[in-house]
């Protein structure tokens, strides 16, 4: 069964529609209202807080050319979720915005290695501990970062929580050690890039575009086959593997392809592929003809 996810705006609409029938109109008001905090603490926010967790903005002072290093980090209550990138059959992926009339510019989300997690009979993708979204943001003058975290939490129902951030980008010395330490930390997180040891030698759609055949070479030798991802149009990861065999470094692995866009063709587009082989990860593109 392939992974597919709805936008986050329709998803939002349907949670909330969702959490409303199943809490009452009054208490599902209270429970899905939107959170906004508005807070400035030197460079990190404090922490807003909702019913499925809380999350807070870390910045650290811009370089000599503007450029700020900056983690946005969410930790989910006890027994709560929340999403990758690529959400799965349904969820929120992680937004962050500028405010408007700033001229600020977030430049790149990074997102840390997810999970599958089974939810019921739904398949989704994402985070059931804290993590941490490093961010790579160009200031453009501005001392100061106004900007909205808007996530996915999820546990019984799905919350849609958004918050309000302003944090001061004023150039300093050196950053605070706690603050640094929370940004490097996210980005060491991240998926390594495709390397000699660790890449996909090759790979093929088949003719009725229903499976992905992939050859990978792989960090260590071993016998696990390692989890993948497969990001295709927007909204979509596929990760069910029809079939898989390993042989030391090597593995073929062949990933079901569900339902794709009505008239979508994958002539001269790119997809993303993230596998994960014990402690490591690797995250490349992978481009059609």
């Amino acid at each position: 069964m392939h992974v597919a996810s709805p936008s986050a705006n329709a998803y939002a609409m349907n949670a909330i529609t969702q959490s409303l029938r199943v809490l009452g109109q009054a208490a599902g008001a209270l429970a899905l209202a939107v959170a906004f905090f508005s807070t400035a603490k030197a460079a990190t926010s404090d922490w807003a807080t909702s019913e499925g967790g809380r999350m807070r903005l870390v910045a650290l002072a811009p370089n000599v050319d503007g450029h700020v290093r900056a983690a946005l980090q969410i930790e989910p209550g006890p027994g709560w979720i929340t999403y990758w990138r690529e959400p799965g059959e349904s969820g929120i992926p992680p937004q962050l915005t500028i405010e408007p009339g700033s001229k600020a510019t977030i430049e790149k989300i990074g997102y840390p290695v997810p999970k599958l997690i089974t939810l019921g009979t739904i398949r989704e993708v994402g985070y059931d501990a804290p993590v941490s979204l490093p961010l790579d943001i160009q200031t453009n003058g501005d001392s100061k970062l106004d900007a909205t975290a808007f996530i996915g939490v999820c546990k019984d129902i799905c919350i849609p929580f958004q918050a309000k951030f302003t944090v001061s980008l004023a150039p300093s010395g050196s950053p605070e050690a706690a603050d640094a330490a929370i940004v490097d930390a996210a980005r060491a997180a991240l998926p390594e890039a495709a390397s000699n040891d660790f890449s996909v030698r090759n790979f093929a759609l088949s003719g009725d575009s229903k499976t992905l055949s992939l050859q990978l070479t792989l960090p260590d030798d071993g016998d696990a086959i390692p989890q993948i991802y497969l990001t295709g149009p927007s909204g979509t990861v596929f990760s069910r593997q029809v079939s898989a065999q390993r042989h030391g470094r090597n593995a073929d692995i062949t990933v079901a392809i569900g339902k794709l866009p009505k008239s979508y063709t994958i002539h001269g587009k790119s997809w993303g592929i993230l596998a994960v082989d014990g402690g490591r990860a690797m995250e490349t593109t992978l481009a059609f003809p």
